[in-house]
């Protein structure tokens, strides 16, 4: 018999933890649920799959990704965690002919109401849930939060709901081909990650369900406007209503408690909600494997990769041509072409990323001139827009 709902989280193995928190909180809830792992990284050799909470373990290499090694070299750690969430989906329908998918964040923890969600998706192909959904009434909050939604993407990925309906499909093979080529953290370029595109979703797609209610998605970011009430023992509750999920986004850099700080009352509940959770981590393993690196976060001769080495990689067709393979170091490899034609070999990182942000800059310059050139309407229309200035 299927199961009602299937979730999965896409992480490296440093996040081992926190997805066994939350996968955890899914399996309480009462629904039918089958949650799975997608896993970025190599699996620590001295764990035991058998025993996590998860009902399969999916890696990366098993997605149909062309050129993987270099799809994944061109990404940093981060942006490929999110490239691969829409194949995650695709993946999941795939394999366990899944009618309802959901995609929870790692850092975050499901409270309450997940049934109501799987009901949700009777109605609708997609949810989503903006960031914030009223407006901030204080200039602090604005920028924090709404300025910060402009930039990052007016709904957070860090939750979505799809049914496997002709419109839920017809969105994941759009969103999958966008994220096989532009999940690039580029805020000036109009990209963060795979958030910015879901800005366009209501446009192109008609079976939606925005999720408004301060219950879902709760976080720092939203919290202006929806306090939080309750205990561990009791539950959580806003506006009387129970906290679906929360959101720990910023955790590991500092930023949850900073902001939890700044917007939540010196009393809240919230503090003792991080400090359980906190204690979760710890419990299923986060000393032992919050500082693991990730396999494809450096050269196999374990030198770290810059930002500015990935840039310039995904930048060239030529150098992704000469090198399949630019994890090796050793022998022809894009490692030693790099040392050798770098410009200066003392150059500052930052200095590298500018030179490897204006080759990718220039490159799409000449594909998006490459195009106009090849297109003879736009050269009417321009030999037009000269005669009309000619006969005004």
């Amino acid at each position: 018999m299927n199961p009602t709902a299937h979730l999965f989280t896409s992480i490296t193995a440093n996040y081992l933890p926190k997805a066994r928190v939350l996968a955890q909180s899914a399996k309480r809830q009462a629904a039918d649920v089958r949650f799975h792992l997608l896993l970025c990284d190599d699996y620590p050799a001295g764990a035991d799959p058998a025993a996590e909470p998860f009902d399969s373990i999916i890696n990366v290499t098993e997605l149909p990704v062309p050129d993987l090694d270099a799809w994944l070299f061109g990404h940093t750690v981060v942006e490929m965690c999110t490239a691969v969430k829409a194949l995650g989906f695709l993946e999941i329908a795939r394999r366990f002919n899944a009618n309802k998918i959901f995609y929870f964040d790692p850092d975050m923890v499901i409270l309450s109401g997940l049934d109501g969600l799987i009901e949700r998706l009777d109605r609708h192909s997609l949810l989503l849930t903006p960031h914030v959904s009223e407006p901030e009434q204080t200039l602090d909050a604005v920028v924090d939060n709404e300025i910060a939604s402009l930039k990052h993407g007016v709904f957070n990925l860090g939750f979505l709901g799809v049914r496997t309906s002709a419109e839920g499909m017809r969105f994941l093979n759009w969103w999958a081909e966008r994220l096989r080529y532009f999940c690039h953290d580029d805020i000036a370029g109009g990209l963060f990650t795979d958030q910015r595109w879901l800005d366009l979703a209501p446009a192109f797609f008609e079976d939606i369900a925005i999720l408004r209610e301060p219950i879902y998605n709760v976080a720092t970011w939203n919290l202006t406007h929806r306090p939080v009430a309750g205990s561990l023992e009791r539950g959580f509750t806003i506006n009387g209503e129970p906290l679906s999920f929360y959101h720990f986004s910023g955790f590991d850099s500092g930023a949850q408690e900073v902001m939890l700080k700044k917007y939540a009352d010196t009393d809240s509940v919230l503090f003792d909600l991080r400090r359980w959770y906190i204690a979760e981590c710890q419990r299923l393993g986060q000393e032992e494997l919050g500082s693991r690196r990730c396999r494809y976060d450096a050269f196999d001769n374990g030198e770290r990769i810059t930002r500015a080495q990935r840039i310039l990689y995904r930048s060239r067709l030529d150098l992704r041509r000469a090198f399949p393979h630019p994890f090796r170091a050793e022998g022809h490899s894009y490692y030693h072409w790099h040392q050798l034609n770098t410009t200066g070999a003392n150059a500052s990182d930052e200095a590298l990323e500018t030179e490897a942000t204006l080759r990718a800059q220039l490159s799409d310059a000449r594909r998006e001139l490459d195009l106009i050139q090849r297109s003879r309407s736009w050269r009417l229309a321009r030999a037009v827009a000269r005669l009309r200035k000619l006969f005004r």
